[in-house]
């Protein structure tokens, strides 16, 4: 069995989805999300998997330092602070992987010379993390108003000992898998934007990960459509 050991790569997919494994099961814990939770970002959201919640708040587009000052584009500034203590290299990583995400999905070019500042503070993390920071992410930004090419969302995988896929994995599930894999998967055309693995894993196993976060995308994007409709019939 060919298998792979590695912390980060990107997958890049010209074709559609990929099929699902009729013994592969898509099942995701409860979802929740509040917009314009904070008066001082431009955009705000928190957003909750089972007992996994992270709060976003997006600044801008605003007056950029001339050193970081991009001419046909905003720079885009990604910052992940965690429950307790300082940022490290998990927060490094988490936080190149949701920019690289955001970059690709939003039109950066409409505000070139410009600054946007993405934060996201987690308050409490119960495994697939990343995912939930994307998620977060998603809809910070939709919350602040920016124009992008597609929505996107997380979802996590993790393959446990006996080559199960489980989707949404608790923290005690991820400590037991021998590989955890994160996808940022796009509205459109539910492709691969980004991909943040961890552990061995086959390929076959790599490709019914895939297959299973791009069904898994649509209970998500539902959500979101559910979770905007929710707000603004409110505000009606």
């Amino acid at each position: 069995m060919t298998s792979f050991s590695c912390d980060k790569h990107r997958l890049h997919r010209e074709g559609g989805m990929m099929e699902v494994s009729p013994s592969s099961t898509v099942s995701l814990r409860e979802f929740g999300c509040e917009q314009t939770l904070l008066s001082r970002p431009d955009g705000s959201a928190s957003f909750v998997q089972g007992d996994t919640s992270v709060m976003a708040g997006v600044y801008g587009p605003a007056e950029v330092k001339i050193s970081k000052e991009i001419y046909d584009r905003a720079t885009l500034e990604v910052l992940v602070h965690p429950k307790v203590g300082l940022p490290g290299v998990r927060e490094r990583s988490q936080e190149q992987c949701v920019r690289e995400t955001c970059e690709a999905s939003l039109l950066l070019s409409l505000h070139p010379r410009s600054s946007l500042t993405l934060i996201l503070q987690v308050l409490h993390d119960d495994g697939a993390l990343l995912s939930c920071c994307l998620n977060a992410a998603c809809m910070a930004l939709m919350d602040a108003g920016l124009s992008m090419s597609c929505l996107f969302c997380g979802v996590t995988c993790a393959i446990s000992a006996d080559g199960e896929i489980i989707t949404d994995p608790t923290a005690a599930q991820e400590k037991e898998s021998r590989a955890l894999m994160t996808f940022a998967i796009d509205s459109k055309e539910r492709r691969v934007m980004m991909s943040s693995t961890k552990g061995s894993f086959s390929v076959h196993e790599l490709q019914q990960c895939v297959a299973v976060s791009q069904k898994a995308s649509e209970k998500i994007f539902q959500f979101y459509r559910d979770s905007v409709r929710r707000r603004y019939s409110k505000n009606l």
